[in-house]
């Protein structure tokens, strides 16, 4: 018999290998099912940070862009597709929400912390991409203050939002202490986003 703790886990986990079929026959994309998993992995480092579930922050951290190519380019459509299959393949009411509201095309406010974590870690994912890629070493031995200068500059990472990043303010975690955690999560998958 098995431990009742097993079950959960191995469900997890086959959720999460539903999730990673359905964005491998939905996006073809390299690039962005790299975005995807950077973003699940700061989601996760959030979930723990905050004291949230790390799975449903992962989960909906991954599964964020998974209509980006199905849309063609619609910023009016993009994410509410993604929200309705996010709910098509498990995901609950609130991670569908964080899903659609991450696109401010929208309208649809940020109101809990899932939804408010995910908005900000989305272009965080894209900013530290940006910053490795220019380094001879990538993700091994960037830094905090090598990121908040590229921050700071503008025309780096020109589609980046600075304003979405700095919204981690409302989920309690100051700038610097952001990217650092960011910085570390994606260290973690380095080779998968091939950084």
């Amino acid at each position: 018999m098995n431990e009742p703790g097993k079950d959960i886990d191995m469900r997890s986990k086959l959720d999460r290998e539903k999730i990673l079929e359905s964005i491998h026959a939905n996006v073809q994309d390299k690039n962005m099912i790299k975005h995807m998993l950077a973003t699940e992995a700061i989601m996760r480092a959030l979930a723990r940070k905050l004291g949230e579930d790390e799975e449903e922050w992962g989960i909906t951290g991954l599964v964020h862009d998974i209509d980006s190519e199905l849309v063609e380019g619609d910023m009016s459509t993009h994410s509410k597709l993604g929200a309705d299959i996010a709910l098509e393949l498990g995901a609950s009411d609130a991670m569908a929400h964080a899903v659609l509201c991450h696109n401010e095309a929208h309208g649809v406010p940020c109101e809990t912390n899932l939804d408010k974590a995910l908005f900000c870690a989305d272009p965080l994912s894209g900013l530290i991409t940006a910053a490795a890629l220019v380094r001879p070493d990538k993700l091994t031995g960037l830094t905090t203050k090598s990121v908040m200068k590229r921050f700071r500059e503008r025309s780096f990472a020109a589609g980046v939002s600075r304003e979405q990043v700095a919204q981690c303010r409302e989920i309690g975690l100051e700038l610097e202490e952001f990217i650092s955690l960011g910085i570390e999560a994606m260290t973690g998958i380095a080779f998968d986003l091939e950084l």
